[in-house]
């Protein structure tokens, strides 16, 4: 019997050796998949980009709660970004959750040896299903310690309330005056994502360089949101590491986070507030 192989036309070292872009997400674990280091890490694959890790949490959730939080030790914390930032070239990281005030001074301690890599700080602070995911006591040390570090940072409407000790915007006009009173505190840029708002659009400021855009899709009437603000802050952070400008960037992980948004409910995960769909332009 004749077999027929199909030979493969060889590759050039060149080919061998290319390398692929490299993010990194430094956020809590969550167990249902849906948001955090899950969603990141699902974020920049479907993005084309190498994702490393650095663990601050687990967590025990799935689409309808938070049943039990475990933070990782400050000390561990520095191993697992010493390890990564030592071995890989990380192009841009992404931070989520990071439970506390330890925790937050050993990543600026680490982050203060690297200072060309830029970071989207994505401010996590309460969960979809409502959990806390930040001790009150730690908001201040997040805005002195890891603001004036962050390239972009992108809080929802209640987050920036809370940094700011405000009320929540509920207009377009006060989100622009909260993102310009979180860009005191020395970040380079802000997105204030508009999503809270009761409007039929749901709109996203980004100041830069004292100038206001906006970026603004169609509302999407489903519950299957979690993990909204997790993608878009990876997604963001994947095509930072690809090298494109951060208004760029945004542009491209806007429309991203719009289509897994309107292609969640072709998933069915959980009996709560399902996951977005990561990987919708891969999967029939």
């Amino acid at each position: 019997m004749q077999t027929n192989k199909t030979s493969l036309p060889p590759q050039s070292a060149d080919t061998q050796r290319q390398r692929i872009p490299i993010a990194m997400t430094i956020a809590g674990s969550d167990s249902g998949g849906g948001a955090g280091i899950q969603a990141d890490l699902k974020t920049f694959s479907a993005r084309g980009v190498y994702g490393a890790s650095t663990i601050t949490a687990l967590t025990a959730q799935n689409t309808c709660s938070v049943s039990a939080i475990h933070e990782v030790a400050p000390e561990f914390v520095t191993q697992q970004l010493v390890a990564v930032l030592s071995d890989l070239k990380v192009d841009a990281i992404k931070i989520g959750m990071l439970a506390s005030i330890p925790i937050i001074e050993a990543i600026g301690v680490v982050l203060d040896q690297y200072p060309d890599i830029p970071v989207v700080l994505d401010p996590v602070m309460v969960a979809k299903s409502g959990d806390s995911l930040l001790h009150s006591d730690a908001i201040e040390a997040l805005r002195d310690i890891l603001f004036p570090r962050a390239t972009l940072i992108t809080p929802n409407i209640p987050e920036a309330a809370m940094l700011l000790g405000d009320v929540e915007a509920s207009s377009e006009a006060q989100m622009e005056a909260q993102a310009r009173a979180l860009s005191r505190f020395g970040c380079s840029a802000v997105l204030l994502k508009g999503g809270h708002l009761a409007s039929s659009d749901s709109t996203d400021l980004l100041l830069q360089d004292g100038a206001i855009h906006r970026f603004c899709y169609p509302r999407i009437p489903t519950s299957n949101t979690h993990g909204t603000g997790c993608t878009l802050s990876s997604a963001i952070t994947a095509e930072i590491a690809k090298g494109l400008p951060l208004h760029t960037a945004i542009a491209i992980a806007e429309q991203y986070i719009h289509e897994a948004i309107a292609c969640a409910d072709q998933l069915d995960v959980g009996h709560g507030h399902g996951p977005v769909h990561h990987f919708h332009a891969l999967w029939s």
